[in-house]
């Protein structure tokens, strides 16, 4: 008997625990997996919330039951099972999670061979339709596969660590880590005995370090202004030259001053990006149409060729693919990386920014300022409407007789001589987001915001 799963997104699985996501749905979703990729072998994992342990074995045994291979890899992040799936060189991978989302919600997110995404472009809502008829064949026990634990942790740092040369830490450097609660405390544990033996002069403060499914700090989204004093009350404390704070599946970093300032993520794309040129120049770079002119002005000076692509990791991935782009970044401080199996990591982005805070001799504020100033930008603001369609497009009606640019690519976005917007729905969440930004003026960003916030909200 087939039945809507609604836990089925754009590029990836989110869902209310029991009446979106259930053990049961979980199986059917192996069991699916298994039947439309016909992979041999899988590598899964799981973050830390209470029912990503349950879900992941379910998900396991409708793999076994379709007769794949299951390799499990425990508690980890997003980004290690990407880079497993790459590194193992199996058919995909599978990570239970549900990032950012709130705590009765959990979700996965798959790839296949050599972590290719899965969306809904490659094959995710056939996956979906074969999970909803629930019509699979039966089982036969002599074709099932098996199971068996793998842990990759010390070929995976090895491959974070190579994007940094650890001759270039020159000077001591203190860096608060939030763990949020704790999910990716294991990865940073492991930087710090190689920074150790190798004598890089790094100090690690670990706040919300240990591995805690009820969530006692809160949901881990510093995004979210709400989400963000702890780390700045310990940078403070500590007199740390960085801060750096994950979300639930710490394949997103956010970076914070010497100050506690929370840095938008707009600006390390930035940064990152006139990085990789020095090393590469003539290089292609990926951004997102939410909050572009800083990026779009640094990688065409330093000669760069920047390249606008739809928002979403699925998309962002497809597209460097299709380009050959060493680097992608986007505001939401999602940063991926060629050689990373065009993955995106939330642990390179602040390896490569402690990198240059010695290479360049400046604090992670120094880096910025200039170009916060230049390009002063809203961040992210979400609004819950009841009918997102209808007040996008009043927004629409009111902008558009007069502007420079109208660009769809994702939601609109809309441009004039000397300040521009987006707006659109969320792929993973029942909201609409603004983003706003202007050259050199933080006033008119400022008016152009609440203006357009009154508007879209009634």
């Amino acid at each position: 008997m087939s039945s809507k799963l609604t836990c089925f997104k754009a590029y990836d699985i989110r869902g209310k625990l029991g009446e979106e996501l259930n053990d049961n749905i979980a199986y059917r979703i192996g069991r699916a997996y298994g039947e439309f990729l016909k992979p041999k072998t899988v590598v899964i994992g799981g973050d830390v919330r209470l029912t990503s342990e349950s879900l992941k074995l379910s998900l396991a045994n409708g793999l076994q039951d379709s007769g794949v291979d299951v390799i499990d890899i425990g508690l980890c992040g997003t980004e290690e099972i990407y880079f497993a799936t790459s590194y193992l060189n199996v058919d995909g991978g599978i990570e239970v999670t549900a990032s950012h989302n709130p705590i009765d919600y959990n979700g996965m997110k798959l790839v296949r061979e050599q972590s290719r995404p899965i969306s809904g472009d490659t094959g995710l809502h056939d996956i979906q339709r074969i999970a909803e008829c629930n019509n699979f064949a039966k089982v036969e026990q002599n074709q099932r596969g098996f199971y068996q634990k793998n842990n990759i942790l010390d070929a995976y740092i090895d491959k974070l660590l190579s994007y940094v040369d650890f001759s270039k830490f020159t000077r001591p450097l203190r860096f608060v880590f939030n763990s949020g609660n704790g999910a990716a405390g294991h990865v940073i544990d492991a930087i710090e005995s190689r920074f150790l033996t190798a004598k890089v002069p790094v100090e690690f403060i670990k706040i919300h370090h240990s591995p805690d499914g009820n969530f006692p700090n809160g949901i881990p989204n510093p995004l979210l202004p709400e989400c963000r004093k702890d780390t700045t009350e310990a940078i403070i404390k500590y007199n740390a030259d960085m801060g750096i704070a994950f979300d639930g599946d710490f394949d997103r970093c956010f970076l914070f001053d010497e100050h506690g300032q929370f840095i938008e993520g707009y600006y390390i794309v930035g940064l990152l990006a006139a990085a990789f040129l020095e090393k590469h120049p003539g290089s292609r770079i990926i951004h997102d149409p939410r909050l572009s002119w800083n990026t779009i002005d640094i990688v065409t000076k330093a000669g760069g060729v920047p390249i606008l692509s739809k928002t979403g990791h699925a998309f962002i991935k497809e597209r460097m693919r299709e380009e050959d782009a060493i680097y992608g970044g986007e505001m939401s401080a999602h940063h991926y990386f060629r050689d990373f199996s065009y993955c995106d990591s939330g642990m390179i982005p602040w390896l490569l920014v402690s990198e240059l805070l010695c290479v360049k001799n400046q604090t992670l504020g120094q880096l910025v300022d200039d170009r916060m100033a230049a390009y002063p930008a809203s961040g992210e603001i979400n609004s819950v409407l009841s009918d997102a369609k209808s007040a996008i497009e009043r927004v629409r009606l009111n902008y558009q007789s007069d502007a420079n640019i109208i660009d769809n690519t994702d939601g609109v976005s809309i441009e004039y001589d000397d300040w521009r917007f987006n707006l659109r729905s969320s792929n993973t969440e029942p909201v609409v987001r603004l983003n706003v930004e202007s050259r050199n003026d933080i006033d008119l960003m400022l008016n152009k915001k609440e203006e357009i916030l009154r508007l879209l909200r009634g």
